[in-house]
C-alpha cells in the first residue's frame, strides 16, 4: 500500500510540474508576444512622418484668420510628436499668420519661456507646421542691443536661411504671398542641429520642411519695437 501511494505521489507531482512548466512556457510566449508588438508600435512610430493636415480653408473663417483653429493645428503636430501640452502652453501659446492672409505657408506658432529685458535674455519655443515659413526678418538695436540668436531643431527639420553667404541651389519655393527675399543661403536643419545668426542685423528666416519643424531658441532680449520685415506688409 505504501509502494502504491508514494506511486501515486510520484505522478501528481510530476503533472504539477509539467503544468506549471506549460503554464510558464505560456506565459512566456505572452510576454514574448507582447514585446513584440511593442516594438512593432514603436518602429511603426519612428518610421512614420508627419504630414500636412490643414490648408487655409480651415485656418480662416468668412476672411479672418482663426487662431483657435491654428492653436489646435498645433496641437495634433505635438502630440504625434509626443510633445505634451503643458497648463503654461495653454496660457501663453500664440499663432500668426503676420497678417499676410496665408497660414498655411506663412506663420508660425510660438511661446515665449521667458524674455527679460533685465537680465538681456531670452527663450522662445518655434512651431512651425509642415512647408510653413516664418516671413524674412532683422532685428536691429532700439534702446536694446540688436537681439542675436540661435537655434536647435528638436522635432522634425527645417530649411535656416541667412542673407550671409552665397546662393544656395535648389532653394525651396517661397509663396507668393510673402514677397521676394533677401536670404538666398540656406541650411538643411536637422533634429540637434545648432545654428547661430550669422550677424547682427542680417536678416534670416525659417522654413519647415514637410513634416513640420519643432525648434528652440536662446537669443539676448527680444525687443519688438526691432522686428524689421522684408514685407513691408508684415506685422504681428
Amino acid at each position: 500500500m505504501k509502494r502504491i501511494a508514494c506511486v501515486k505521489w510520484f505522478a501528481v507531482s510530476v503533472f504539477a510540474l509539467a503544468m506549471v512548466g506549460c503554464s510558464g512556457k505560456k506565459e512566456t510566449a505572452q510576454n514574448a508576444e507582447c514585446c513584440a508588438s511593442e516594438c512593432c508600435e514603436s518602429k511603426n512610430k519612428t518610421e512614420m512622418k508627419y504630414s500636412k493636415k490643414y490648408t487655409n480653408a480651415d485656418f480662416y473663417t468668412d476672411g479672418k484668420f482663426n487662431e483657435e483653429v491654428a492653436v489646435a493645428a498645433f496641437k495634433d503636430m505635438l502630440k504625434f510628436y509626443d510633445v505634451p501640452w503643458t497648463t503654461f502652453m495653454d496660457a501663453e501659446f500664440w499663432a500668426v499668420d503676420f497678417g499676410l492672409g496665408d497660414f498655411e505657408n506663412v506663420g508660425m506658432g510660438g511661446i515665449f519661456w521667458v524674455n527679460d529685458s533685465e537680465h538681456g535674455y531670452f527663450a522662445h519655443a518655434i512651431y512651425l507646421l509642415p512647408g510653413q515659413m516664418i516671413p524674412e526678418h532683422a532685428h536691429v538695436k532700439t534702446e536694446y542691443p540688436a537681439k542675436f540668436e540661435s537655434w536647435m531643431v528638436t522635432k522634425g527639420w527645417a530649411y535656416n536661411f541667412s542673407e550671409i553667404g552665397d546662393e544656395t541651389p535648389n532653394a525651396p519655393a517661397i509663396p507668393a504671398t510673402h514677397g521676394a527675399i533677401k536670404s538666398k543661403n540656406f541650411v538643411i536643419q536637422n533634429v540637434g542641429d545648432i545654428i547661430h545668426l550669422k550677424k547682427i542685423e542680417s536678416f534670416h528666416f525659417l522654413k519647415a520642411g514637410p513634416e513640420g519643424a519643432i525648434v528652440d531658441e536662446w537669443a539676448s532680449y527680444h525687443d519688438g519695437a526691432g522686428l524689421r520685415f522684408t514685407n513691408q506688409k508684415a506685422a504681428l
